[in-house]
């Protein structure tokens, strides 16, 4: 069984940081490929980025390359630190699990088995 719980999110002005944790429910979460999501309101849910820690694998969306970091901690716990903020990143975030170690398998919202509830981040202008 695997559950995701995150914590974080709120509001910050353009050009702040924030910081969004997950803890996974998972001996070893190793051998996921652990991730996070975005959706805006009306709009698809979306990849924002990607760690598989047991290889030191990391993937990102190009809009937020540079800006963003996804880490593991020996908590069981994943981080998705969020610099230089703008206001399209505005969204709910999840974070996520899967199995599947191919990015064009892992990065399509639809393929992922575990989600965690989901936290508001807002980017004001």
């Amino acid at each position: 069984q695997v559950q995701l719980v995150e914590s974080g999110g709120g509001l910050v002005q353009a050009g702040g940081s924030l910081s969004l944790s997950c803890i996974v429910s998972e001996r070893t979460f190793g051998r996921y490929t652990l991730a996070w999501f975005r959706q805006a309101p009306g709009k698809e849910r979306e990849f924002v980025a990607a760690i598989r820690s047991s290889e030191g694998s990391t993937y990102y969306r190009d809009s937020v390359k540079g800006r963003f970091t996804i880490t593991t901690d020996a908590k069981r716990m994943v981080h998705l630190q969020m610099n230089s903020l703008k206001p399209e990143d505005t969204a709910i975030y999840y974070c996520a699990a899967d199995l599947s170690r191919d990015s064009r398998i892992f990065k399509v919202p639809r393929n992922v088995d575990y989600w965690s509830q989901g936290t508001q981040v807002t980017v004001s202008s």
